[in-house]
């Protein structure tokens, strides 16, 4: 059984209907989104407590989704200090352009990681308080950038 917990940098509270943020640190949310054999299984919406801050904001975030076990980080930027703080962690990372919707970069994503067109089932709830177990995707970081999701 294939398990991933994704987090994306998200502007709201639409789950897979949100997003992109144009910014990671200072983002207002972050969409986690589980899968088990390329179903998704459960949506979850948190707060960013690094939201107020004026600066060292990314480090923060990425220390937080580190402690929610978080196997890949989506958002369309990374500054320096997120960026080593998350590869510390074992955490892979994919840039994606702006504005581009939840679902369609986690599905790019995926496609990235097993090679090949995924579909996303959806078998899933959104929840707020629940978490699954942490599970490993390879832990290789992917750098390509993902365009024309808008």
């Amino acid at each position: 059984m294939d398990k991933i917990k994704i987090a994306v940098a998200t502007k709201g509270y639409e789950g897979l209907e949100d997003t992109v943020s144009p910014v990671f640190g200072k983002t207002k949310t972050f969409t986690l989104v589980n899968l088990e054999d390329g179903e998704i299984r459960n949506v979850r919406i948190v707060g960013n407590p690094a939201t107020a801050y004026e600066q060292g904001s990314g480090p923060i975030a990425s220390k937080t989704l580190a402690d929610l076990r978080v196997d890949l980080v989506i958002a369309s930027q990374l500054g320096p200090g997120a960026s080593e703080l998350l590869e510390y962690h074992k955490i892979t990372t994919m840039i994606v352009d702006p504005n581009s919707k939840v679902s369609e970069a986690v599905k790019k994503a995926l496609s990235q990681i097993y090679k090949q067109p995924i579909s996303l089932k959806k078998h899933c709830h959104q929840t707020k308080n629940t978490d699954t177990r942490r599970s490993l995707i390879g832990k290789t970081a992917i750098h390509d950038s993902i365009e024309g999701t808008n």
